[in-house]
């Protein structure tokens, strides 16, 4: 039997400080030596870089729309073998799911699947005895679903004096076991902006504030009762270490594949950067801001989410890492560009105060600001023709978008489509070389679409070798 101590933060919605809360016990459980793992429910990008920084390694996203049970717990369990506790972080409410009206693809869901431990984060600012009804509500709703969750409840935003008075009182009338309070911590306070929380990389002090939140959660929250439940979590047989059957030729020599990964692009999903990898390809990372040209011997290119309109002029700026993709990509080079990396192939992008600057000039067209989000939510994504990119009529997979900026030349080849089956609309410029839109697609929901930009990478590599007189 497999034993992998694990626990999860949930909450009744939004904002009631999971992140903060998460981070804080990633970082008391380094303090004393644990070698965490962290995973973050959801599609969400920007957590898991806090918990990276934290835990010293990569952080990854669990999600049940995307993953069937069986592969969620096996990507878990990979990782979480190899760490003495998990960490799992909810996604808004613990029970909001798919279009706000189901559960699948919740928090409760992903814990209900991985068979974790949950604790309840509930933001207490200006509440008292309320908790109490509030508490009852969720354990009340978790029986109706048929398997509870819910083993213990943090209160955030209340004083140590205030606790003390309550936690016997709600502990008898909830049934529930309390693990602490979190005073309020103004100081170890995370910004946000419209795509969420700011990076880590923009935070100076991060380091101090993580070591101060670490300091104060070892006071204010039952550590080792907290342990203890995540040691009590239920074992997974051997065989979810099982690696899902990949259905491709791994090529003999490594392609290799350039990903932009910088302060403007870094929205990857590490599962699928490592999905790469067991598919046989050679991962090179470089920078659109700071580098002048692509890596050497670059067989395919990568171009990830982030924040390009923050860096606006500063990529258009670069213009031999403009010019050295633009002639790469006109050369033939396959290529995947999601939301942001879509946007830096425009002919131009706007940035955030509506300027306008020169980009790749792949894409014919604009990208530019809207004033609310343009697209937000589960998609799943079908290629309309044999010739769909590496998603060929028939194949399906399954994403996500959330982003404020649009584009007039959106792309037509591929059919996005609500979980619900109520709206659909065609996105995304693709070719038997290139996939290139607003989504963020995961790899996992189909591995037969990564194994085909690997194998077209492979391709494009044999084909560079040949010499000219042959050719």
């Amino acid at each position: 039997m497999l034993h992998l101590p694990r626990v999860m933060l949930a909450a009744p919605a939004s904002g009631s400080g999971k992140t903060m809360i998460a981070c804080g016990l990633l970082q008391a459980f380094v303090n004393r030596g644990l070698r965490p793992a962290s995973f973050k429910c959801g599609p969400d990008y920007i957590d898991p870089m806090f918990h990276s920084r934290v835990i010293g390694t990569e952080s990854r996203n669990l999600d049940t729309f995307f993953t069937g049970e069986q592969v969620t717990r096996h990507l878990f369990a990979r990782t979480a073998s190899q760490a003495g506790i998990s960490v799992l972080e909810g996604v808004m409410g613990i029970y909001d799911g798919l279009g706000g009206t189901s559960v699948r693809a919740s928090s409760y869901d992903l814990a209900a699947v991985t068979d974790t431990p949950v604790i309840l984060v509930v933001n207490a600012r200006g509440m008292s005895l309320s908790v109490v009804p509030l508490i009852q509500g969720y354990l009340a709703y978790q029986e109706r679903l048929g398997k509870p969750v819910i083993r213990g409840v943090i209160l955030n935003q209340m004083t140590e004096m205030t606790y003390r008075r309550m936690k016997g009182l709600v502990e008898e009338q909830t049934g529930i076991r309390l693990f602490g309070y979190v005073p309020r911590l103004d100081s170890c306070v995370i910004e946000s902006r419209h795509l969420g929380l700011v990076t880590p990389g923009e935070i100076a002090d991060l380091r101090k504030k993580l070591e101060r939140l670490g300091a104060e959660l070892e006071q204010s929250l039952d550590m080792d009762g907290i342990l203890a439940l995540a040691e009590s979590a239920c074992d997974y047989g051997e065989d979810v270490l099982i690696p899902p059957a990949l259905d491709a030729d791994i090529p003999e020599c490594p392609p290799r594949i350039a990903v932009a990964r910088d302060e403007a692009f870094c929205f990857y999903y590490q599962d699928n950067l490592e999905l790469l990898g067991q598919l046989g390809a050679e991962l090179k990372f470089f920078s659109p801001l700071h580098d002048s040209s692509l890596p050497e011997e670059t067989d395919a290119l990568l171009l990830g989410g982030g924040y390009p309109e923050l860096y606006a002029r500063r990529l258009s700026e670069n213009r031999e890492m403009r010019g050295a993709v633009r002639k790469a990509l006109e050369g033939g080079m396959p290529y995947l560009a999601e939301c942001g990396g879509f946007m830096y192939l425009h002919d131009t992008m706007e940035d955030m105060d509506g300027n306008c600057y020169p980009m790749c000039g792949v894409v014919q067209g604009n990208a530019f600001r809207t004033p609310k989000l343009s697209r937000f939510g589960y998609i799943t994504l079908s290629g309309k023709s044999a010739d769909s990119g590496f998603l060929p009529s028939g194949h399906t997979i399954r994403a996500h978008e959330f982003h404020y900026f649009d584009s007039d030349n959106p792309g037509a080849d591929y059919l996005a489509q609500k979980p619900d089956g109520t709206r659909t609309w065609e996105c995304i410029h693709a070719d038997s070389r290139s996939a290139a839109g607003y989504p963020h697609l995961y790899y996992w929901s189909d591995p037969r679409f990564a194994a085909a930009f690997v194998k077209c990478a492979g391709k494009f590599r044999e084909s560079r070798a040949v010499p000219e007189r042959f050719m």
